[in-house]
């Protein structure tokens, strides 16, 4: 392993709400953890950064009362502690939100916020009034966009996040561990949530933050460690630091990651640099290119009136806010939602009644937002998930033909650094960036013509991020035309072409990537553009978009 980055922030005076020293922790012959430290001040957010398998979730369960700890010291306030269940955890003022929500989705927001707390009367019935009033005052109080009486299974994802922060939040809590916290959610949605952490510091609550955008970093936190290979790979004070050193201290020096981040110079797309280095034309950025997919005054349930073209070799980007139909469009052209009004034509051939089946035919492939949920089934192996899409391809009579599956796998795993033991591993066995190549990797093998991709890399560490964007890229050199939705606006700075602006199931506007600034310039068009159909309407958008 590589020599640790040198720790440039000195030891506080405070005493630290939380502190972790030389904590080691095994699985059978597994090192998760190699005696790390890491400690929390009172107010302070901290950043806990590092690759999947770095150590992070392990310590996070740790503290949380999941798996007890082998050998080191750990300290709340002083006092030395050892949780052996989650309970004990959370009775010494612990909180942890997870990456996987723990929500009833048959149950309102209210209800899922006051859960084991609810108010009642002496004979044990709910205050249900009540309820909604406290919760109706928190959410008011922190500008939380969320009706506290929508059930939870009518919220889209990121507003399902934002319900598990405000649950953790609501409690009585001294320390606050948050685990990708933003990973679906758009700038002003992400300003919400950071107001709200404040919020909760300036009461001396500490903040242990876990993320993989590493601008997050610098927007909210005080300082930051990093963990890599189950060890501390440095300690820094946040506003003495910059990006090169932190993806530095995370993949460790001369990893691809780190000279991919420096081949991409400031303001021009990973996209375009890469075909500029590899010296292919990409009809993608040009008028002339055949279209793919051309979309003219599509309707339906969510969807107004929306034109869009993305053409051979486009990376085509959706920004736009949670709830604003940037999802709902990749839904449509898939055949999930079906086309009230207006034409949908691939290859220049109109499709009528589309369903994803024949949307597979006709080769496209979608990677949905939620992997866990609509990209794979954890419990099937790696050949099974890339095989799922493909059965016909990989059948004879109405036989799979599993060794032709096997070679077909094994041959994606390589391309795609799908990181296992071998092809028959549990997908639910590997990390989140592994789990995300897989999603990848069913569509593969035949090269999709129109390849949709929601939110592609949350929940994924640096390393895969810039893998997958390779991978994004080598399908738009091949000639793939790919549309893709992120609330990561970097991101999408970094891979498209061109972007298009939704807002109320519209699209406003298609801007050229280097029309685009920077991310916050990209940001303010995009709440120009909210704030013109708000304008435009006798009544205002609804913000928690159900």
């Amino acid at each position: 392993m590589s020599e640790p980055v040198a720790v440039t922030a000195a030891s506080s005076p405070q005493v630290p709400l939380i502190r972790v020293a030389g904590v080691t922790k095994r699985f059978g012959g597994v090192q998760a953890l190699r005696g790390v430290n890491l400690e929390v001040l009172p107010g302070e957010v901290h950043a806990l950064l590092g690759e999947n398998g770095a150590g992070k979730s392990t310590l996070i369960k740790i503290l949380s009362g999941v798996h007890r700890h082998d050998e080191g010291v750990i300290e709340i306030e002083g006092r030395t502690v050892a949780f052996d269940t989650p309970k004990q955890s959370r009775d010494a003022g612990v909180a942890v939100v997870y990456q996987d929500l723990s929500l009833v989705e048959s149950l309102s927001v209210g209800a899922n916020l006051m859960l084991g707390r609810e108010p009642r009367t002496r004979l044990g019935f709910v205050r249900n009034r009540q309820l909604m009033a406290t919760v109706s005052e928190f959410l008011r109080s922190h500008g939380i966009p969320l009706d506290p009486k929508t059930p939870v299974s009518a919220l889209p994802f990121a507003y399902r996040q934002m319900t598990e922060i405000c649950k953790a939040l609501m409690g009585d809590v001294r320390v606050l561990i948050l685990d990708e916290p933003t990973s679906a959610l758009t700038g002003g949605e992400e300003q919400i949530l950071f107001d709200a952490i404040h919020a909760v510091t300036a009461r001396g609550v500490g903040v242990i933050y876990v993320t993989h955008r590493l601008n997050e970093v610098f927007r909210i936190s005080q300082r930051v460690t990093v963990f890599r290979d189950g060890s501390n790979a440095g300690m820094f004070d946040t506003a003495q630091t910059d990006m090169k050193q932190l993806v530095a201290a995370i993949v460790g020096p001369g990893h691809a990651a780190l000279q991919a981040r420096e081949k991409t110079a400031v303001g021009v797309s990973v996209a375009a640099s890469n075909r500029a280095v590899s010296g292919v034309e990409t009809p993608g950025v040009t008028d002339e290119a055949a279209a793919v997919l051309a979309m003219s005054n599509v309707s339906n349930d969510r969807l107004h009136e929306v034109s869009l073209v993305v053409r051979r070799g486009e990376i085509h980007g959706l920004a736009g806010l949670i709830g604003s139909g940037r999802t709902e469009i990749l839904q449509t052209i898939f055949g999930l939602r079906s086309v009230d009004t207006g034409a949908i034509e691939f290859d220049g051939h109109a499709r009528q009644d589309l369903t994803p089946a024949r949307a597979i035919q006709r080769g496209i492939a979608l990677v949905p937002e939620d992997r866990h949920l609509e990209g794979l089934v954890l419990d099937h192996s790696i050949e099974r998930n890339l095989t799922l899409p493909r059965l016909p391809q990989f059948s004879r009579w109405g036989w799979l033909r599993s060794q032709a599956a096997v070679q077909q796998a094994k041959r994606s795993m390589k391309e795609l650094s799908v990181k296992a033991p071998n092809s028959s591993t549990a997908v639910k066995f590997l990390s989140g960036g592994n789990q995300q190549k897989v999603v990848f990797a069913k569509w593969n093998h035949p090269r999709p013509a129109l390849l949709l991709l929601d939110e592609p890399t949350v929940g994924v560490d640096v390393g895969a991020r810039e893998e997958i964007y390779g991978v994004v890229n080598d399908a738009a050199q091949a000639g793939t035309g790919v549309l893709v939705v992120s609330s990561d606006l970097d991101e999408l700075l970094r891979l498209c072409d061109r972007i298009s602006i939704v807002a109320d199931g519209r699209i406003v506007k298609t801007v050229e990537r280097a029309e685009v600034a920077s991310a916050e310039a990209l940001h303010h068009q995009i709440q120009l553009s909210r704030s013109s159909i708000e304008s435009s309407k006798e009544t205002p958008l609804r913000t928690h978009a159900i």
